[in-house]
């Protein structure tokens, strides 16, 4: 189990990469070196001055940039609280707890394929760094709607080889993820991240070519810990667990899909 920390973090530089995704990059406020994060944890943020916004935010690392000192954020605006998460200025002062919950498996070896559908191509831009630094093959399968929803593929290619299905067909293969050509290809382990109907669809098609899979929930969460019950998921192994202490990584064999 990793520490966690309720640490101040700078904002140091922002940018919209898709049309509802903006990257936030943060740095320790007061120096010295981040947190140890696996790729998977996710963080919670304050929404400081916001008069309707009272829970932290989860949202996943997207990247430890070890070069810089700096954590990366690829926040989706969905509302009133991350919408004024990505209006603040460069300069602001955000507090974050971190890291929480559990990672992907990044054990080396084997080949695998990283699926990302929206937003929740997040997590796998660190978990492919993690890898390709362990000598492991990596494939990527981004999934959009269109190829102006596609974040950081240029980010995305420097870790692993990166296939692209849009539903419209404007970029790469035309159709779900699940319909890409690569799906014919073998991998030892599959990890997906994205919208729900997505990984179900992933841990379905894991299974007829029966390879490992591990999905990365997002139920809904509010305190990040285990207390409030949020986020509760029902097992195969252990009934009904809290999704953010238990997850948000889980094999999908511990699923009732």
């Amino acid at each position: 189990m990793t520490k966690k920390y309720i640490q101040d973090f700078t904002l140091v530089d922002k940018r919209q990469v898709t049309p509802a995704c903006h990257l936030l990059k943060l740095a320790p406020a007061r120096g010295g070196s981040l947190p140890t994060m696996l790729p998977g944890q996710f963080v919670q943020v304050e929404v400081a001055g916001s008069k309707t916004t009272f829970l932290r935010r989860p949202i996943s690392v997207n990247f430890v940039d070890s070069c810089d000192n700096t954590l990366w954020l690829l926040v989706r605006c969905a509302g009133e609280g991350t919408v004024s998460l990505v209006n603040n200025p460069v300069g602001a002062t955000v507090n974050l707890v971190l890291p929480l919950g559990n990672g992907f498996d990044a054990t080396p070896g084997g080949r695998r394929l990283l699926i990302g559908g929206g937003v929740g191509v997040a997590p796998l831009l660190y978990l492919g760094k993690v890898l390709r630094d362990a000598g492991t093959s990596v494939t990527f399968l981004l999934g959009a709607r269109s190829a102006a929803d596609l974040a950081l593929v240029e980010e995305f290619e420097k870790y692993g080889s990166v296939c692209i299905s849009t539903e419209d067909g404007s970029r790469g293969e035309r159709g779900f993820v699940t319909m890409h050509s690569v799906m014919n290809e073998s991998f030892d382990l599959i990890q997906c991240c994205g919208p729900m109907p997505m990984m179900k669809a992933v841990a379905r098609k894991a299974r007829e070519m029966g390879t490992p899979c591990e999905v990365s929930l997002e139920n809904l969460m509010a305190c990040g810990i285990g207390a409030c019950l949020c986020c509760v998921e029902d097992t195969t192994d252990g009934g009904n667990v809290c999704v953010c202490k238990e997850g948000p990584v889980f094999n999908i064999d511990r699923l009732k899909w």
